[in-house]
């Protein structure tokens, strides 16, 4: 596959219908392709396939750019054109690229004084892979330090013939409205592109508007984090419209029992789904059948991924028993740049959870998040689903801080949802849902918590507001 690469990616663009990219005729889209190709290509050649940064945040000239860089055999890194200068510089001091496409754009948002010419740097070998190039998908996780998992070309197929073989599927077609660098939205576009189905990619907020591409919903999958759902669901004109979507995909963060339960008051055929950047997007899903009737598990593994829960100890655990996740998939990314993971048959994430009897698994929290506090354990999942319940909070995530009494004190950060939703209003509320030792001991209320687009929270930015909220409040 690695000699036939650059055939192969340009015979699927050139084998497209032109109505495949909503917006752009297809024709007028190859030419774009067949340009940048020939300024890759054009590139002096050096010892080994110039490092490109695609930071396009024009959807169109982004996908563009990366068939173009795929087909060309460059080394790839996908890069948030929003960064602001300090997370630019993080990416500079990790990698120094040849070529970045989208600079202009980028030098805007705060590179200028990050970076001198690309022509000046002459990055590090990067390792091979079946002489695939590879593709830089940039993760952040829960801690917000930039960091970029290693994929090629074959990872990212992989996981589209697990999704194509679990749904029973041939073309995909995919509504997009998460971002294009991101795994989440990267993998929507290689479905579509690898199968000859249809990509349409709109602003979320102008779907949040209202505004809508005239579609027929029912022939396309969509994408969205919990977030993104919550917000569609506040207005019946776009909740009634998600209704009529065979298949929505609900991934990125976890959904609390309010949000799914609306969900089923529109009948939104929910797909939950778990997965990360490491696996190029999901490894479990839910089918909408199985939501519907009641089920709020992160469904059955995909076909082309192996999961196993374990003890601290690596042994095996039986059904219905909280462990360890450790995974085995041909989606699997090669390792975090630069370095590739070591041979090994699973790779183990820090998340917990179950599998019952019906093979369904059961996400619990991550293991780097439980706060054990006067010997118990607490997961924040299940304090902030509590929390959740008494409708006083518009959004909330819990964690540990440091106590010399109790090793580590349960703090809920809360953004109130009205002016109800004081101190004492909320501690009842939890009453009679929470043991004693899983109530918060502390308070926090900010107007916003720090989530990232894809809806997750920074817990070092959030450890920062909790640890000076608390030392007022004492």
């Amino acid at each position: 596959m690695a000699t036939n690469l650059t055939a192969n990616i340009l015979d699927i663009v050139s084998g497209l219908p032109d109505n495949w990219l909503i917006g752009c005729e297809g024709g007028e889209f190859g030419r774009i392709v067949d340009r940048i190709f020939q300024q890759l290509t054009q590139y002096p050649s050096q010892k080994i396939p110039p490092t490109i940064f695609i930071a396009e945040p024009e959807p169109i000239q982004f996908i563009a750019s990366f068939i173009a860089a795929c087909a060309a055999k460059c080394q790839i890194f996908l890069c948030n054109p929003n960064w602001v200068k300090s997370e630019w510089q993080q990416v500079f001091d990790l990698v120094q690229p040849d070529i970045i496409l989208g600079q202009n754009t980028v030098r805007e948002g705060g590179l200028r004084s990050c970076a001198r010419v690309a022509s000046e740097f002459h990055s590090p070998e990067i390792p091979e892979t079946n002489e695939l190039p590879l593709i830089m998908i940039p993760t952040g996780g829960s801690s917000g330090k930039i960091r970029f998992a290693m994929h090629d070309w074959e990872t990212l197929t992989a996981s589209v013939q697990g999704f194509k073989q679990y749904f029973n599927l041939g073309k995909i077609n995919s509504f997009c409205v998460l971002p294009l660098y991101h795994v989440s939205g990267l993998m929507q576009f290689m479905r579509s592109f690898t199968t000859g189905g249809k990509l349409a990619i709109q602003p979320f907020k102008e779907l949040e508007n209202s505004k809508k591409y005239d579609i027929a919903p029912e022939e396309f999958f969509i994408s969205l984090v919990p977030t993104q759902l919550q917000r569609l669901l506040q207005n019946s004109d776009t909740a009634n419209w998600l209704s009529r979507f065979p298949t929505v995909l609900l991934g990125g963060a976890p959904a609390w029992p309010e949000l799914l339960a609306t969900a089923r008051k529109y009948q939104i055929k929910l797909a939950l789904t778990y997965g990360m950047t490491e696996t190029a997007s999901q490894i479990a899903t839910l089918k909408p059948e199985d939501f519907l009737a009641g089920n709020d598990s992160a469904g059955q593994i995909l076909p082309h991924a192996q999961v196993t829960i374990c003890s601290v100890q690596g042994e095996g655990l039986c059904y219905n028993q909280v462990g360890n996740i450790a995974v085995n998939a041909k989606s699997l990314a090669l390792g975090y740049y630069p370095k590739k993971f070591g041979d090994r048959e699973y790779f183990q994430l820090d998340d917990l959870g179950f599998f019952d009897e019906k093979n369904y698994l059961n996400i619990v929290g991550r293991n780097s998040d439980k706060i054990i506090t006067g010997g118990e354990n607490v997961f924040p999942a299940e304090v902030e689903a509590a929390i959740r319940t008494t409708n006083l909070v518009a959004d909330v995530a819990v964690i540990g801080l440091l106590d010399k009494h109790w090793g580590q004190a349960v703090t809920a950060v809360c953004v109130p949802a009205n002016s109800e939703a004081s101190l004492t209003a909320l501690q009842v509320g939890i009453a009679d849902k929470l043991s004693k030792f899983k109530r918060p001991k502390y308070w926090c209320f900010v107007e916003q918590l720090p989530r990232n687009s894809q809806g997750k929270v920074n817990r070092e930015q959030l450890q920062e507001i909790a640890i000076v909220s608390s030392q007022m409040n004492r």
